[in-house]
């Protein structure tokens, strides 16, 4: 056990210690959140690959204290160093990408180009290695009892935590915060995808029963009749119509109640930071207008925890890098808050 007898929470953060200052082990941590520098497939700014280490940095600026989850930090909140073998990976194959979606998107034909048929095969099979990794790792604690989070990272990280969710709890649902469905089959003819992660996970994991979606506000044709032929196994609350209620008098309390009346008993939270507005994450992969408040979004995840679901795991992905700290700032806050919340649903 690790002892706490002479550290202060009320004090400046130690950055020699682990993430938001903590003085924990691996070992005795309650939560243990995996990074995962992964970005191949993204289709418009880069960087969040790199973002665990810049929300590491900026978590050293936030306060212990929460007021709606008193000292869960005491049973102890882990991060693992991001691992460099899987970010070199993704540093290749990104490059590999960049070319490939440029030589796609002017209409050349893919399969009179050799090199570009390689590249799409090389990706594509970076996105199995990727699930893996991710599979295996997650397992692994989850077997250890640990609640366990994920950073990213695009997207795309999540699937391989799923299947191992999806081994510990045989019927599950999916909390989707996002300005994108994520529904499409093949994106760019990328199997994994980060635009194609929901769809994968209802394709491949039987155990989730449910996926909710809130803030979705850019989306394709393709993914709206997925959701129309999905018979309530997807269902999507649009942006505009979340504000279209808010402003023809609905409160936010009552949107947040039907929202949690569709959630299954076991939630998982999947936290695409782009559901919040875009002046919260500039330089998140794919910005668009609209979307959340964070306090928004707290309220939301307080009572689906007050409402006696479990709160199983979560992961919080597309934070980007810019020429401030600010991304990691906020970053690093929804992160603190997350990881409060899901030790306290699971005391």
């Amino acid at each position: 056990m690790t002892d706490l007898s002479h550290f202060n929470p009320n004090g400046a953060s130690n950055p020699n210690n682990n993430i938001f200052g903590l003085p924990f082990a691996e070992e005795d941590a309650r939560l243990v959140i995996v990074p995962v520098p992964w970005e191949v497939t993204v289709s418009y700014n880069a960087g969040t690959a790199r973002a665990a280490d810049h929300i590491f940095k900026a978590s050293m600026q936030v306060d212990l204290f929460d007021g709606d989850a008193k000292d869960t930090w005491r049973q102890g909140f882990f991060m693992r160093s991001p691992d460099r073998k899987i970010l070199l990976k993704s540093d290749y194959l990104r490059k590999e990408a960049e070319l490939y979606i440029d030589y796609i998107s002017k209409g050349a034909r893919l399969e009179k180009n050799a090199f570009m048929c390689k590249s799409l095969k090389e990706i594509n099979e970076g996105g199995v290695y990727l699930n893996h990794w991710v599979y295996d790792q997650t397992r692994a604690l989850l077997g250890e009892g640990k609640l366990v989070a994920l950073l990213g990272g695009d997207h795309s990280i999540s699937l391989g935590f799923l299947k191992a969710i999806a081994e510990k709890h045989p019927s599950f649902g999916i909390l989707q915060i996002d300005a994108h469905c994520d529904l499409r089959a093949s994106y760019e003819n990328f199997t994994y995808s980060h635009a194609s992660v929901m769809y994968n996970a209802l394709r491949e994991i039987p155990e989730l029963a449910k996926l909710v979606q809130i803030g979705v506000r850019d989306y394709s044709q393709e993914e709206m009749q997925f959701i129309h032929d999905s018979q309530q196994r997807v269902v999507t609350y649009f942006d505009k119509d979340l504000k279209e209620r808010l402003f023809e008098g609905e409160t936010w309390k009552q949107i947040v109640t039907d929202i949690v009346n569709q959630l299954p008993e076991k939630v998982y939270l999947s936290f695409d930071i782009d559901g919040l507005h875009p002046k919260l994450c500039p330089n998140t992969g794919t910005p668009v207008p609209g979307g959340f408040e964070v306090e928004q979004i707290y309220y939301l995840l307080k009572t689906i925890v007050k409402s006696g679901r479990q709160f199983i795991g979560f992961d919080l992905n597309e934070v980007g890098v810019g020429d401030t700290d600010w991304d990691a700032n906020v970053g690093a806050h929804i992160l603190w808050k997350l990881c409060n919340l899901l030790v306290a649903a699971n005391s």
